[in-house]
């Protein structure tokens, strides 16, 4: 096959490939025992810039990435948010077209997770960003359209909705029942002819139910709602599941 990067050939021009491309490896190696300022210059002159254009380049990247108060602190003593930054920065010096991130979350904190979806949602506006990742949180949090790749074959291409829609749970809905009317709510529930069938377990000394609709693009709640007024009994708590891209991942990569 073949592969182009902003209409260059990989094999016949990899050098504009390279120039169009920023990288964000996972664990984002860098220098330890460089500070912040001096390893983006470092980056600045690999990537050919020199004097004003370096220090445009560099400005530019600290603001985006938000640098300015660990700048002339050592990389090894940063937080891993910031060595995250740091890297990212790294990736933007010459403002790639396309950038490639490898798990750019993993391990970092709710805060820092923020600060850097954000980035990557601020970014997309521009560029074209790749992201490579095996936690499918970030995937709904920040991707407009999700790949999926099995054995090297892709298995499924579309948005985080689209895909979420294949999910044997789509358009279930979930609700809890007191013990007193457990048995009077499964009854009921297991007459309604749009329904597939009915799951149960308890939590929290109450019934919890699963309800599995026979079409997923009809939605059941309303029926469900009216079937508990109309046979006397009551439930604490009701939703609608949206789907789980963990589980059309592993309904398209595991032959269970």
């Amino acid at each position: 096959g073949k592969v182009s990067v902003c209409g260059f050939d990989i094999i016949k021009d990899s050098l504009n490939v390279r120039k169009n491309i920023g990288y964000l490896p996972e664990s984002a190696p860098s220098y330890p025992d460089m500070n912040v300022m001096a390893f983006l210059g470092f980056i600045a002159s690999i990537r050919g810039f020199n004097g004003v254009d370096a220090k445009k380049s560099i400005d530019r990247v600290v603001q985006i990435c938000e640098l300015e108060n660990v700048l002339y602190k050592k990389i090894e003593t940063l937080s891993k948010g910031f060595k995250q930054r740091t890297s990212f920065a790294q990736a933007l010096l010459h403002d790639p077209k396309v950038l490639v991130l490898d798990e750019p979350t993993d391990g970092l904190d709710p805060n820092q997770k923020y600060i850097v979806r954000k980035l990557i949602r601020d970014l997309g506006k521009e560029k074209t960003i790749i992201l490579s990742t095996h936690i499918l949180e970030e995937v709904d949090a920040v991707c407009d359209r999700a790949i999926i790749i099995s054995n090297g074959s892709i298995v499924a291409n579309g948005t985080p909705a689209a895909l979420r829609q294949t999910s044997q749970f789509f358009g279930a809905v979930t609700l809890l029942v007191n013990p007193s009317d457990f048995q009077k709510a499964k009854k009921s529930l297991e007459e309604l002819p749009s329904v597939k069938s009915v799951e149960t377990k308890d939590v929290e000394n109450q019934h919890s139910f699963t309800i599995v609709p026979k079409d997923k693009n009809i939605p059941i709640t309303g029926i469900i709602t009216d079937t508990a007024k109309n046979n006397d009994w009551g439930f604490t708590q009701i939703f609608t599941d949206q789907g789980r891209l963990e589980d059309v991942f592993r309904q398209l990569t595991t032959k269970s």
